[in-house]
């Protein structure tokens, strides 16, 4: 049995509301957690970027500053 089949003889509203709600329910704190967990990440890889880019940044300029010294 199909999943067309068994929704076929429901009315629009039990597809498209009903059953996204009972998901949401369900699954709403494993959803949250995912989204959060994904978030944290990015946010966690863009704090890293930024720190190397500077780290990259003050060391080509103290090297370029400390070889016109030499």
């Amino acid at each position: 049995m199909a999943v067309q089949e068994i929704f076929a003889g429901m009315p629009w509203w039990v597809k498209w509301v009903a059953v996204p709600l009972i998901v949401l329910v369900v699954f709403g704190g494993l959803i949250a957690s995912v989204v959060g967990f994904v978030i944290g990440l990015l946010f966690k890889v863009l704090i890293a970027v930024m720190l190397v880019g500077g780290l990259i940044f003050l060391v080509r300029k103290f090297m370029s500053s400390s070889r016109s010294d030499w």
